[in-house]
This record gives C-alpha cells, structure tokens and sequence, in this order.
C-alpha cells in the first residue's frame, strides 16, 4: 500500500493571519487543495490522510468537501501532533490500527503549503522509496550556504557543490521509519525535525529525488506573492 501524510499542523504565526496558512487562498482556492489535488492524480497511491490542528479538523472537513467534491472519499482528516514528527507517528499508527502496515508499504510526507509539487517529483519519490526504501526531494544550492556555530561568526563553508536544499515529499518503507524512530532518544524525538534525518542517523540510506525551484514552502506574506506569481506563470504557459 502507498499512503500520504500531508501535514498541516501550522497555525501561521509567520504569515501574521488569523487562520493556518495553510487554508489562506491562492488565486481561487485554498493552499492545501493544491497540495491534496497534486497526489489525488496519482491512482496508485491508496489513502490521503490529512493531519492539522484539532480545532481546524472540522474546518478542514468542510474545505475538503467544498473543493474536492466526489474525491473526498480518498481523503482522511486526522489529528496532528505537537510536532512534526508527533503527526507523522499519528498518521502511522492510524494506518496501523486501521489498515495494518506490510513490510512493503511506503508513506510520503508533504508539506500541506508546498503547493507545487509536481506529477514528477511525487511519481519519483514513489519508485525509488519502493526500490530502495527511502527518498527525499531535494534541490541544488544555489547560493552558499556558511556554518555559524553562535550565529555571531563564520565557522565554515562547505563546497557549495556538495550541498543541496530540502524540499518534500519525503517517502519511506514505513516498517524501516518505525524501526528508526524507536531508537531515538527522548530529545532526539523532540528536535529532529526531518523525517529522513532519522533514518540517517540510523546510517540508512537515502536517496536523493530531484525538486523544482518552484516547489516552494510558503510560509511568509512574501511567499505567498512569489506563490501568485509561479500561478501565473503557469497560467500564461497553457
């Protein structure tokens, strides 16, 4: 089975709104039903399981049922946890507990305001964590990238070359997640906030798919104008 965790446990304190940006509009609809729509075009992935703050779950509810229509019933709300990973782990065990998990069974994880993510980049993801376990998407660096260790000096600067920037999905056998996230120590669990971070840690290998600059996480009021500006773009190009 192939499932996805789209999280959206932000209440938008960065963007300055009264609602998650999350639910803010782009152009004539939502943020997240962009995201949702994105992996709701891939037939071979089975469940959508949406994870937001419980006070926004039925809200969430009546979003899905406004601009989804009959595709709702592929679509599951559920509630988020206090941390990324805490909602991860929440979207697991109700896969578990109402599901049961095979040891080939992968879950992708996406941010619910990266609206852009492609047919590519998600189709990508799914083939390569099924072949060798796990993937995350990622970008070259394009600017240097400069390591302060008291946010006052420089200490380092890696070869630009070697470095690269994250984006999501990030998809993994969720068996090999499982197993991982076990090993963590309690403050561990509470400041990784990469889901392949921890797999990493556990020296298993991850591969690396290939993002867009345009899959973009908006998470500021000049995120969103880049957002209506990548809109479009695209719209022009049709």
């Amino acid at each position: 089975m192939i499932y996805t965790l789209v999280v959206a446990g932000g209440t938008g304190s960065r963007m300055g709104t009264d609602i998650p940006k999350q639910f803010l509009m782009l152009e004539n609809k939502p943020i997240i039903i962009y995201s949702i729509e994105q992996f709701l075009l891939h037939k071979e992935i089975d469940k959508i399981f949406v994870l937001v703050p419980k006070d926004y779950i039925e809200y969430t509810k009546n979003v899905i049922e406004e601009y989804l229509n009959k595709e709702v019933e592929k679509v599951i709300i559920l509630e988020g946890g206090a941390t990324r990973n805490d909602t991860i782990i929440n979207g697991i065990n109700f896969i578990k507990d109402n599901y049961g998990i095979t040891k080939n069974d992968i879950c992708l994880t996406h941010d619910a305001v990266r609206p852009f993510v492609t047919y590519e980049i998600i189709e990508e993801n799914i083939n390569t964590a099924l072949k060798y376990g796990a993937a995350t998407t990622a970008i070259d660096a394009i600017d240097t990238i400069l390591i302060s260790n008291d946010n006052d000096k420089i200490d380092e600067i890696p070869p630009r070359k070697i470095m690269y920037q994250c984006q999501t999905p990030q998809t993994f056998n969720i068996n090999l997640f499982v197993d991982c996230y076990e090993k963590l120590s309690s403050k561990e669990k509470e400041i990784l906030t990469d889901a392949t971070k921890i797999l990493v840690l556990q020296n298993k290998e991850v591969k690396i798919v290939k993002g867009e600059a345009f899959n973009i996480k908006i998470t500021t009021q000049h995120d969103l104008v880049i957002a209506n500006s990548i809109l479009l773009v695209k719209d022009l190009s049709r």
